[in-house]
């Protein structure tokens, strides 16, 4: 607790499996992860992932991997984090497991530089998948012609996502495919992240979810086509986005659909004072309610400014206002749920 920073509960149950019979070599280990760099945080971390590494012998088996680490260029600066992030890299075997792993990473994504930058990326767990299921994953996703580049990117940016077991991974890849995505398309990769990044019963949740605002499922399906990573928000983020945007703005639920990206933008900070703006223009009849979901949310701040309150100033001075939330439609007399 005192020199690991760890809470009386991790320091119990660690203690149930690491015998310290003397202070001198955790002291040493601390000491030298301390010289590494790595912060206070970073050293509780580690402990409570892998605690034996405070009884590990430093000159034959930390040492040799700290060598080959460096040897791939992984710089004084990354260490930290690396090695926070994954601490097994540091105690298990060099010759079984961490040259082979970064062998089969290599052989694809050819620099150290993005072998860095996946070991980054990796847990432990992730790690140990590597031998035993990347190579068997990256032949599906080959065999149905992903373009290199697009494998790198994705192994790159969530690498776990390919350490994943070879049966889960082979079913999603066939149900991403039964969505109508293209394996040579980029927006195939990233429904591909998000479907193994969400649990079964997770997605279910959110399908059941739009389902409740009477969306059909050829309609959710298309908003996933075209925006797969709407999915990977909270269920909570969702169902606020589209209470707000149908009940307080009076778009229809197809119509939020369809245009999936907006629930990339923050409700607080984007969604409710554009709308705010929107809702006043429209209730006093200074535009036409066709006006577009995506004019409104995806145009820059710049540009919504000088179409919507620079442009109506002279008749509503009040917008400035509204648009940076120190007004409310309260304060001019309307109410979102008016027509």
């Amino acid at each position: 607790m005192n020199s690991c920073g760890l809470s009386p509960e991790s320091a119990k149950s660690i203690s149930k499996k690491l015998r310290l019979k003397s202070p001198k070599e955790p002291d040493s280990s601390l000491s030298f992860l301390r010289d590494l760099g790595l912060t206070d945080t970073q050293i509780s971390k580690v402990v409570r992932r892998r605690p034996r590494l405070l009884l590990s012998d430093l000159k034959k088996i930390v040492l040799p991997k700290l060598a080959f680490l460096r040897s791939i260029m992984v710089s004084c600066n990354d260490l930290p984090e690396v090695i926070s992030r994954n601490p097994d890299l540091l105690v298990r075997s060099l010759d079984q497991h961490l040259i082979p792993s970064y062998n089969i990473l290599k052989s694809l994504l050819l620099s150290d530089e993005k072998v860095v930058k996946t070991l980054k990326r990796l847990s432990p767990i992730d790690l140990c998948s590597v031998q035993k299921n990347f190579a068997c994953n990256l032949l599906v996703l080959r065999g149905l012609g992903m373009p290199q580049s697009a494998i790198c990117h994705l192994v790159t940016s969530n690498p776990k996502v390919v350490c994943k077991n070879v049966d889960n991974f082979s079913g999603n890849v066939k149900e991403i495919i039964g969505m109508g995505f293209n394996p040579v398309k980029s927006a195939f990769a990233f429904a591909l992240k998000v479907k193994l990044q969400t649990s079964p019963i997770t997605w279910k949740v959110k399908i059941d979810g739009f389902r409740r605002w009477g969306l059909s499922e050829d309609e959710i399906l298309l908003a996933f086509r075209k925006y797969p990573s709407f999915m990977s928000l909270s269920e909570k983020t969702i169902m606020k986005n589209m209470d707000f945007l149908v009940n307080k703005m009076g778009w229809q639920p197809a119509v939020v659909a369809r245009n999936p990206i907006v629930f990339a933008y923050s409700l607080e900070k984007r969604i409710v004072p554009r709308c705010s703006v929107i809702k006043v223009l429209l209730l006093k009849g200074l535009i036409k309610e066709t006006i577009s979901l995506l004019s409104i949310l995806t145009t820059s701040d710049k540009s919504f400014l000088e179409l919507f309150v620079i442009k109506h100033k002279e008749r509503v001075p009040q917008l400035s206002d509204v648009f940076e939330m120190k007004m409310g439609l309260v304060d001019l007399g309307f109410a979102f749920n008016e027509k």
